[in-house]
């Protein structure tokens, strides 16, 4: 029986292409954990629809109830609530503050129902955001709730979003929307709404928010309905049909 020989030369590409494929095979690894590492970069910060900070427990319960310190857009005897918790900087909630501005010029113009505004800055990611929400409500304090949605309105206008107002058009806004920027300026320094921004953080992370803009919708029985990220205008209208059942 005839032996089976290799001729030197085929012994040597063996091993070399044994060398190759491996390092071939190892690049291939390095490359798919380096982009998912990205690809979950990406997600943490952005969920379709929401800037993300976290991982939730979901307990709509805990939602506190509305008085008369929130900032109430509408009929505050609206049979449906909705109820945001966002943040000046993220670009979900500049995109949703349209969108809900839509749904009272219809819905809430039929009464149906009432916005009510509470703050949500995600400080590890816009690090301008928890005293701009001072901000509008220094406005409030100045102005009134008419103030507060006027200061709020155009502070989400003109900025760019992802931290990117610069501080020194807060009195802007200020003087834009008619209000004492003395007295503005006072105020913001003050910091004294520091602890109501923070209680209300805390109320978004107990209920189970997670990422802005976060919302639960109210039904006139008192049900509770999340409403997570910044959902189109149709998904809200059928959301708030829902709810006055």
């Amino acid at each position: 029986m005839e032996e089976n020989k290799q001729s030197p030369k085929n012994t040597l590409a063996m091993p070399i292409a044994i060398v190759i494929a491996a390092v071939l095979i190892a690049g291939s690894v390095i490359y798919s954990s380096e982009k998912s590492n990205t690809n979950n970069i990406k997600n943490t910060e952005s969920n379709s629809n929401q800037q993300i900070a976290e991982e939730p427990t979901q307990n709509l319960d805990k939602l506190k109830p509305i008085n008369k310190e929130d900032h109430i857009r509408g009929n505050i005897n609206a049979p449906v609530k909705i109820v945001e918790y966002s943040d000046t900087e993220c670009p979900f909630c500049k995109r949703f503050h349209d969108t809900m501005k839509q749904v009272m010029d219809n819905e809430g113009k039929q009464g149906k129902v009432a916005w009510v505004y509470r703050h949500f800055p995600l400080d590890q990611l816009h690090s301008k955001a928890r005293k701009e929400a001072e901000a509008t409500e220094c406005a409030g304090e100045l102005g009134g709730n008419d103030k507060f949605w006027a200061y709020l309105d155009r502070l989400m206008e003109i900025t760019p979003a992802n931290n990117g107002l610069d501080p020194a058009e807060l009195p802007k806004i200020a003087q834009y929307v008619g209000l004492d920027t003395g007295k503005f300026n006072e105020c913001l320094t003050s910091g004294r709404y520091a602890k109501k921004i923070e209680e209300h953080v805390q109320n978004a992370q107990a209920t189970g928010g997670n990422g802005t803009p976060w919302s639960i919708v109210v039904a006139k029985n008192g049900e509770k309905y999340p409403l997570s990220g910044a959902q189109p205008y149709e998904s809200i209208k059928a959301l708030i049909e829902q709810a006055l059942k």
